[in-house]
């Protein structure tokens, strides 16, 4: 046989017919012409350059942003349930270690964060209870800058000697607690921001942070802590944006609303933070009219903060209730029974002590809530017309326009006024920027004046606690304090009034008036480690200093005095926000 030689055998009719010969790759590769590898070579590295260019931004478009939503994070804080936060503009993110920083660089960084996000390669963290700061820029006029100096001045004494705790004695170089919740401190914090104090504005919110606790086994009084704590937490959140501020006050709210389970839904005046249990003042059985009518707004605004209606809805059923009340000419008895829910037989009518904060607080809710709760309308304007039936009087001498009170159930009449009073110029001027009565201004105008004189006629230009009006001799004088009357305790609401009066108006000499009581208090009530109360407004050479700085000088007295000094009239514009009782300014709603 010829081994060279060979058979063909034609295999494409097998059953196995997708049985492909297999040929060398390489041997294609040489088939090809030169010009065909050059082809090939240069749509391979075009493939490759397309894709080193494009996979970046395929991969951003196919995949979901990193967000960490603060419900999965560890929190320090009681439970508050942020999910229940509502309409709040996202606006960074908080740092988580805030508290180590101090001064202005912690604020300036807080700023840049919430301003323009956490730094690059950090996740962002999703706040839906975040909302923008306000910004102040600190002290414009030579005024403001006193009263200024007069706030640090307060606040270090306050902090060598009293820190954490509710007051301050500054003669002493001691402190006193009344609900030990450190009052001086949350009722300042608003005041030092708006006066753009860095370092004790960081200092005071350390403390809320780490140091502010609503367990304690103790009694407290629901107005007080309502307007100084629940007030001073709400207005710092709306200011600064810091949700620590709102943390703290959905906490305390919900310790608060045990007040309201009384037989009659008249709150209880009294309750123990730590306990839950609401009871009646110790001393009697009834409670302030003024005191249950006077935390309105703070409810109100904690349910519009949190979304939470309880809080809310607590607070309405009292107004609703006492708005069925009978009343005389529109006017209320001091004290209501929170069992019966019944004003106190032939108690007191007055817009002072117990009575005041009640026809504030109607036309404060009405504008709180975008004007849309008539019966709060009515009523006011129902007072107001039986203040001016029954309660004015003009002294016999010189015809000066005085608020005096009923007593013995509506029938005597006593020519007598207490500072408290002088609150109500301020509303009243108001209550016409709102649209009430343009004679509501005339009203306000007299009684802003005869407040005044409660001032310039004393010899150290300071007002007394109460003051008495000669309405049957016209030769004696106008004006008479009584021994123990004479005590000034550092109150506000004359200044609260003249800067109402200058916002509305822009008549500088309130401004005036003003400066010279400003500077009556420095002189007569600054100590070396603060300001105190005195006894003895009639004597300038034995005033009897009482060694006790109340919050509210910081929060109210020293904030009006700032806010009247500034050469901008609407530095927080009353379009904008209501004042509580406490001068804690809260956002007034848009609907």
């Amino acid at each position: 046989m010829n081994p060279n030689k060979y058979v063909a055998l034609n295999l494409s009719n097998l059953a196995d017919s997708t049985v492909k010969p297999r040929r060398s790759l390489w041997r294609l590769w040489n088939q090809l012409s030169r010009f065909q590898r050059s082809l090939l070579y240069v749509g391979f590295a075009s493939a490759v350059l397309m894709m080193i260019y494009f996979w970046p931004n395929v991969v951003s478009q196919d995949s979901e942003p990193l967000v960490i939503s603060v419900e999965t994070l560890p929190s320090p804080q009681p439970a508050v349930d942020v999910g229940v936060f509502k309409n709040a503009e996202i606006d960074g993110l908080d740092t988580g270690n805030k508290e180590e920083q101090q001064g202005e660089a912690a604020l300036v960084a807080e700023s840049e964060i919430r301003d323009h996000g956490a730094p690059p390669n950090e996740p962002q963290v999703e706040e839906p209870m975040s909302q923008k700061a306000v910004r102040f820029k600190g002290p414009t006029t030579e005024r403001q800058k006193a009263v200024t100096a007069a706030m640090q001045h307060a606040w270090k004494g306050y902090k060598e000697f009293a820190w954490g705790h509710d007051h301050l004695k500054p003669i002493s170089g001691a402190y006193h607690d009344w609900f030990f919740l450190g009052l001086t401190i949350v009722d300042s914090i608003d005041t030092l921001y708006i006066m753009n104090l860095k370092n004790e504005y960081m200092e005071a919110k350390k403390w809320v942070e780490k140091s502010l606790r609503f367990d304690r086994n103790q009694d407290v009084n629901l107005f007080e802590v309502t307007i100084r704590v629940l007030g001073g937490l709400l207005s710092s959140y709306h200011l600064t944006g810091e949700k620590i501020f709102l943390a703290k006050a959905m906490d305390l709210g919900e310790r608060l609303l045990p007040c309201f389970e009384s037989p009659s839904g008249v709150p209880f005046s009294d309750i123990n933070l730590g306990n839950h249990k609401a009871h009646s003042p110790k001393w009697s059985p009834d409670s302030s009219t003024s005191e249950v009518t006077t935390i309105q707004l703070e409810f109100r605004d904690l349910s519009s903060s949190t979304g939470d209606p309880r809080f809310e809805e607590a607070v309405s059923k009292v107004s609703e209730h006492v708005h069925k009340l009978p009343k005389t000419d529109g006017l209320v008895p001091i004290f209501i029974n929170a069992n019966t829910g019944q004003f106190r037989v032939y108690s007191t009518i007055t817009l002072g002590a117990r009575g005041d904060s009640y026809y504030e607080y109607l036309l404060k809710q009405w504008i709180q809530t975008g004007k849309s709760i008539e019966y709060l309308r009515n009523d006011y304007m129902e007072a107001i017309e039986g203040v001016m039936k029954l309660l004015i009087k003009k002294t016999s001498k010189s015809g000066l326009l005085f608020i005096g009170e009923l007593q013995s159930g509506a029938r005597d009449f006593k020519p007598k006024m207490d500072h408290l009073t002088c609150y109500l110029p301020g509303t009243l001027a108001l209550g016409v920027h709102n649209g009430m009565p343009k004679e509501h201004m005339k009203l306000a105008e007299d009684l802003l004046w005869t407040c005044y004189q409660t001032y310039a006629q004393t010899p150290t230009f300071l007002a007394p606690e109460i003051t008495y009006f000669q309405i049957q001799d016209a030769n004696a004088a106008d004006l008479h304090i009584k021994s123990n009357d004479a005590h000034n305790l550092l109150r506000p609401e004359f200044i609260e009034s003249l800067w109402y009066m200058y916002q509305l108006t822009g008549n500088k000499t309130f401004q005036d008036w003003g400066w010279t009581i400003f500077q009556a208090f420095e002189k007569y009530t600054k100590v070396t480690n603060g300001y105190t109360s005195i006894n003895n407004v009639k004597s300038p050479s034995n005033v009897k200093p009482k060694d006790m700085m109340e919050s509210f000088f910081l929060s109210e007295t020293l904030k009006y005095f700032y806010l009247l000094f500034s050469d901008n009239p609407k530095l927080i514009d009353l379009d904008e926000y209501v004042f509580n009782s406490e001068a804690h300014p809260l956002p007034i709603s848009k609907s």
